[in-house]
């Protein structure tokens, strides 16, 4: 029964986290320039939006969902029934007036596949969740911490606004294995810190991206990456297994189905969207910034 309410938190979850990201691109689409050279002036503008203001809101209330899964279910799980939040990121775009291409819809239909699988090799699988070891998650989330410094690095052939997506996606990714190890209390509530840090910066990272590209290439990478690697790290650190057989192969194509599912969302940019505005003028620490149409280049 514990199992259970856990998936209905983690499906809950999923629906506030993804709708939250959704609200929040439109509201800083259309914001005047977000700049980290001037942080209080864009935490102003952010906050001083009403729509905005309400995504953020939701997607706390997401995460709230989240960490209380994690405490009926485990990680690997949990991700699996969040990752599902994809379609529902992908239908909320399209609602608000983003136009999704063919190849968009291929990507998300490989990784919704792979999603799928990844249920039916979950289907009667409990495995329980032990301790990670110290070096091992350490080491973890340096690695995490690097791949999201590196995304950014010129030449890397991706759609507007997906490297700040896959940067957002692995610091989130890298939160949500912190909080799953300090849900084992005693000591490693000290990665309390890190989850603060690791969604601070994904925070960051996601909202500069909202502002330079579509909702599917931002926090549709993100949303694949924020799932997909706490799946693996269930399995890797938290030893929930991977069972024998053809459950066992299921499992392994669906991981596969995943990240082809997301590297195709990171180099597919989106149609023109159905809602073009024109853009105001507005000033931000003493200049004059354009505000940003919807997946536009901030400047």
């Amino acid at each position: 029964m514990s199992l259970a309410a856990g998936l209905l938190l983690a499906l809950g979850s999923a629906f506030a986290l993804n709708w939250g990201w959704i609200a929040q691109h439109g509201a800083a689409s259309r914001l005047p320039s977000l700049s980290l050279c001037r942080p209080l002036a864009s935490l102003r503008i952010l906050f001083s939006n009403l729509s905005w203001v309400s995504g953020f809101l939701v997607g706390i209330a997401g995460w709230g969902l989240y960490v209380a899964a994690l405490s009926f279910a485990p990680l690997s799980l949990v991700q699996a029934v969040s990752a599902g939040g994809i379609g529902i990121l992908a239908a909320l775009a399209g609602q608000r007036g983003e136009i999704l291409t063919r190849a968009q819809w291929a990507a998300i239909a490989v990784s919704t596949a792979g999603l799928l699988l990844l249920g039916v090799s979950l289907a009667g699988d409990a495995a329980g969740t032990v301790a990670p070891r110290v070096a091992v998650i350490s080491a973890w989330l340096v690695v995490s911490a690097a791949i999201a410094a590196l995304a950014g690095l010129r030449g890397l052939r991706l759609a507007v606004g997906a490297p700040l997506g896959i940067a957002a996606g692995v610091l989130y990714a890298a939160g949500d294995i912190a909080t799953k190890a300090a849900t084992f209390a005693g000591p490693w509530l000290a990665l309390v810190a890190v989850v603060l840090v690791s969604h601070g910066a994904a925070f960051v990272a996601l909202q500069l991206g909202f502002q330079r590209g579509g909702a599917l290439a931002t926090a549709g990478t993100a949303t694949l990456l924020t799932n997909a690697l706490p799946i693996a790290a269930g399995l890797a650190l938290f030893h929930e297994h991977v069972p024998g057989g053809a459950p066992g192969v299921l499992r392994i194509l669906a991981f596969a189905f995943v990240v082809i599912g997301a590297a195709a969302l990171a180099r597919l940019e989106s149609g023109p969207s159905r809602r073009r505005t024109e853009e105001p003028k507005a000033a931000v620490g003493g200049r004059i910034h354009p505000s940003v149409s919807h997946g536009g280049a901030a400047s």
